[in-house]
Parts: C-alpha cells; structure tokens; sequence
C-alpha cells in the first residue's frame, strides 16, 4: 500500500472524482503538514455535512485501516510509573491526529446561541480553538452555509488555512477557501455520497504517512 495508490484507487471506484483528483492531494499535504507542526483539524458543517464533520474526527483520532502506537516515551513513562495501569494503557491506547468537530459542545452552542448569535457558534469556537498552524475544514453541499462562512472568515484572520469540501459550483466558499475540493453534482444526498469517499481517503492517506510505511 502507498499513499499514491489510495489516492489512486479512490479514482477507479469513483471515477467522477478524478477531476478533484489534484485537490485531494494539496488537502493531504496541507494537513500534513499541519499535523507535522504541532497543528489540529476544526471541521464543521450543518445537517448531514455535521455528521460528517464528526465522522472525519472520529476516523483521525483512532485508528482507521491500521494498528497505531502511541510515542514510545508515552508508553516507557506509563509502564515505568504507573504498574499494571499504566501498562494496560500502554498496550490499548492509540496514535491520534488532534481533530475537533465544532458541531457538538451543546452547553456552549446553546448558551452562545441564547446570549448572542446562533450563526455565530462556529466562529466563536474557532476565536477559542484556533491557531495559525491548524487547518479548518468546512462541509457544504452548496458553499453557501453562512455559519461556516463566518467560521472561515475568524479562521483566515487567526492566520489559518481553510479547506471547503462542497458540490455545484462552490457558491460562497470560493472567496474564503484556501483550497476547494469539488465533487460537482446537482443533488444534495448524491454529493454528500462523494464526500465519504473524499474524505476517508484523505484520513487513509494522513494515516499511512503518520502510522504506516507508505513507499
């Protein structure tokens, strides 16, 4: 298995997607090196798209297609310190790449949204989150998610890179992307099928440079 060939395979099973092709290559290597400095992933969306942001987290702070260690100083500190605690998760405990989804936290996205603006929530957790090594990823099938938007514009200010994964045209996202991955199509549920499997090669790709040994 190479990093080149996942990119590749996700072609030959979805041969629409060959036209992202490139872009899904630049997404990989800003995260890349996001993650190589110290960086995390925000992601955020609205709908199906939220539960893809959760997805896209789920599948990097865990592992995804392959066994990951944790750092061997983490584990030689628990098995020293920490007994048969420390050896048990030493032995569980998996490498992660930090990622957040910003669809969640409801005691703050409800306090936020009943004391100032709920179209707000997005941006005000990247004021608190971010930092200019981090990459912000928003979901849209449109591009035209106003709360994302908003996200994007606090994101670029605090000095971050900001990837849009959408469909048709890429309405808004256009002005506030670093990097736009297009998957096209028309239909709501049938761009939000290439977005899956978008972003599990994304995840399958950063895991095999960060855990694997790609060629």
């Amino acid at each position: 298995m190479s990093i080149g060939k996942i990119l590749e395979d996700l072609v030959v099973r979805n041969p629409g997607l060959g036209a992202a092709k490139k872009d899904i290559a630049s997404a990989f290597n800003l995260l890349k090196d996001s993650f190589e400095n110290q960086g995390k992933l925000l992601v955020c969306g609205n709908g199906g798209s939220a539960a893809d942001a959760d997805h896209i987290v789920g599948e990097l702070m865990k592992r995804f297609s392959i066994p990951r260690e944790i750092p061997e100083n983490m584990k030689t500190v628990l098995n020293k310190k920490y007994g048969e605690q420390g050896q048990y998760l030493a032995s569980k405990l998996e490498g992660a790449l930090p990622a957040i989804s910003l669809n969640g936290h409801n005691a703050l996205s409800s306090a936020f949204a009943n004391d100032v603006d709920a179209q707000l929530i997005y941006a005000q957790q990247v004021v608190g989150y971010g930092n200019n090594n981090d990459v912000l990823m928003g979901i849209s099938t449109s591009g035209n998610a106003k709360n994302v938007i908003s996200a994007m514009i606090v994101a670029k200010v605090k000095g971050m890179k900001v990837v849009g994964l959408v469909g048709r045209d890429g309405g808004e996202f256009n002005k506030y992307c670093d990097l736009l991955i297009n998957v096209g199509g028309d239909c709501t549920p049938q761009i939000q099928e290439l977005h899956l499997p978008v972003y599990h090669t994304l995840c399958e790709m950063l895991e095999y440079h960060f855990f694997g040994n790609p060629m």
